[in-house]
C-alpha cells in the first residue's frame, strides 16, 4: 500500500491541492483538506475497484471533502449567529485572500472573485475544467452528472462571469479561459 499510495501522491498531490485551494481560497486550509483526502484514500482504498480512473476516484473524495467543510461551516456559522451577542461586538472578516492572488495579474484576480459569486457547483466546474483541465468526461465523473449537464453548466458559468468581468471592466481573464 505505501508504493500504491506515494505513487497516488506523486501524480495528483498537486492538482488536489490546487483544487481544494480555488475552493477553500486558503493555503493551510486547502492543506488540511488534502489530508484528509488522503486519510479517505487511505481508508478506502482496499474499496477501489477501478471502474473509473484514480484521477476521478481521487477528485472525487476532494469533492466530498470539500462539501463536508462547507456543510460544517454552514452549520457553525448558523449557530455563531444564533448565539452571538451582535449589540456588544462586531464581527470582522479576517480572511484575506491568499498571497498567490495578490500577485496574479489584475484581470485573474477579477475572475478569481467573481467564482464567489457562482454557485459551488459553477465554481467547481470551472476550477475542474480550467484550473485543474480535467476533461468534461472527468469532470462529469467526479460529479456524478452528465457530460452534458457539465456542458451546460460550463456555459452558462462562463456566461456569468463574463457579464461580471464586464462590469468590472476586465473581459480578457475569461475569454482566456474558454469564454462564450
Amino acid at each position: 500500500m505505501d508504493s500504491v499510495f506515494n505513487d497516488l501522491h506523486q501524480r495528483y498531490h498537486r492538482d488536489l491541492f490546487q483544487f481544494l485551494f480555488y475552493m477553500v481560497k486558503s493555503r493551510e486550509l486547502a492543506e488540511d483538506l488534502v489530508q484528509e483526502v488522503y486519510i479517505r484514500v487511505l481508508k478506502a482504498y482496499q474499496n477501489f475497484e477501478g471502474k473509473s480512473s484514480e484521477k476521478t476516484w481521487l477528485f472525487s473524495i476532494a469533492r466530498n471533502v470539500a462539501i463536508d467543510y462547507f456543510r460544517k461551516q454552514k452549520s457553525w456559522k448558523k449557530k455563531l449567529l444564533d448565539t452571538f451577542d451582535w449589540n456588544r461586538s462586531q464581527l470582522k472578516d479576517s480572511s484575506a485572500l491568499p498571497e498567490e492572488i495578490i500577485i496574479q495579474s489584475d484581470d485573474m484576480r477579477k475572475l478569481y472573485e467573481c467564482l464567489d459569486h457562482c454557485t459551488q457547483d459553477q465554481k467547481m466546474v470551472i476550477i475542474m475544467r480550467y484550473f485543474n483541465e480535467l476533461t468534461i468526461a472527468e469532470t462529469a465523473e467526479i460529479l456524478g452528472w452528465s457530460e452534458s449537464k457539465v456542458k451546460i453548466t460550463q456555459h452558462r458559468t462562463l456566461k456569468i462571469l463574463r457579464e461580471m468581468m464586464v462590469e468590472k471592466g476586465q473581459e480578457g481573464g475569461v475569454q482566456r479561459y474558454g469564454g462564450v
